[in-house]
């Protein structure tokens, strides 16, 4: 029985060629042609041995973000083994999402794998981390603004609506609202640690170690439901974005949470942060953006056991916010 072709890929560059698709799959696939809005493309210099056979050439082309801008292209229609051996021909330099078609319909396509690095328009939603509170200067995103401008002042544009005290599920509610006057190619999502406090009053050692937020026993059993259905309900509000962001034809990046030093936030504000809580959140980002082929961006680094960089044990100081931006500037430009 022939295998299924489930899977639809956008190509603008080799995979068209029929050189290329004989070489990785045995042979030319169905092909429609197609074009992809809000995008034009780079060229990149190939230095994998293997992929310049393929190919036969040591240049290849990388999508980036222009609004106005199209790519005409094709789509290929294939197998899993097909699709598989598409990425394996693919360099590090490439990474695979989903992207909305000019015909409206979604597909694959291979970005660059840095993925604030194309963009052009980003909206930032989060919480007061995002915000940048602590630094008057606007926090790790008014760095990030500062050098996504500069490289072209009169095209790039930053906007942050994050808004302190944010769950992901009021981020989830309160962007899809936001974003067409802002026409955003790329999504920065930056929230989750709210979502991982519990109550000061009344939380026991073990609770604090052990239970996600909202779980009010500390049995074993009722450690695993609470811990499932808090992961439903993180994995939910990320649904939500995901969807929106692809709304708008814009790529979703997640940004996970920042050290902290728990002997400093036992009770922030009737609310408590323990370094546990914040690193099951951070376990669960990852994976649900591992799934779901969505970019993560890991923030826990920068921070680990520097808690001068830290005003109160859970919001960066103006220096702690440049750690992070220098650290999510190398991720994701």
């Amino acid at each position: 029985m022939t295998e299924s072709r489930t899977h639809t890929l956008f190509s603008f560059g080799t995979l068209r060629d029929e050189r290329v698709q004989t070489a990785l799959f045995g042979g030319a696939v169905p092909t429609s042609p197609a074009a992809l809005a809000g995008y034009t493309t780079r060229p990149l210099k190939i230095t994998d041995p293997a992929v310049i056979a393929a190919s036969g050439l040591d240049v290849h082309l990388i999508l980036e973000r222009r609004l106005g801008a199209s790519v005409e292209g094709a789509v290929l229609h294939l197998t899993d083994q097909e699709l598989a051996a598409a990425d394996a021909y693919e360099v590090d330099d490439y990474t695979r999402r989903r992207v909305v078609l000019s015909s409206g319909a979604t597909t694959w396509a291979y970005l660059d794998a840095k993925p604030l690095r194309p963009a052009e328009r980003i909206v930032v939603v989060g919480d007061s981390i995002a915000y940048g509170r602590c630094d008057p200067r606007g926090g790790w995103a008014g760095h990030l603004a500062a050098a996504h401008i500069a490289g072209n002042e009169a095209e790039r544009r930053l906007f942050n609506l994050a808004v302190p005290g944010s769950t992901l599920a009021d981020v989830g509610e309160q962007t899809p609202a936001l974003l067409a006057a802002r026409r955003p190619d790329t999504l920065l999502v930056a929230a989750g640690i709210n979502d991982s406090a519990v109550p000061a009053a009344g939380t026991t050692a073990q609770a604090d170690a052990d239970l996600p937020a909202g779980s009010g026993s500390s049995s074993a059993s009722d450690s695993d439901s609470e811990e499932t259905a808090d992961f439903a309900r993180l994995a939910g509000s990320l649904d939500t974005l995901a969807a929106t962001a692809l709304g708008h034809n814009a790529r979703l990046v997640v940004a996970g949470p920042s050290w902290l030093d728990e002997d400093r936030t036992r009770d922030y504000e009737g609310l408590r942060f323990t370094r546990a809580r914040a690193l099951a959140l951070r376990a669960s980002l990852r994976a649900w953006c591992e799934a779901n082929h969505i970019d993560f961006l890991d923030l826990w680094e920068p921070l680990r056991e520097r808690t001068e960089l830290l005003v109160d044990g859970l919001h960066p100081s103006a220096e702690g916010h440049r750690a992070l931006y220098e650290h999510l500037d190398a991720l994701g430009r």
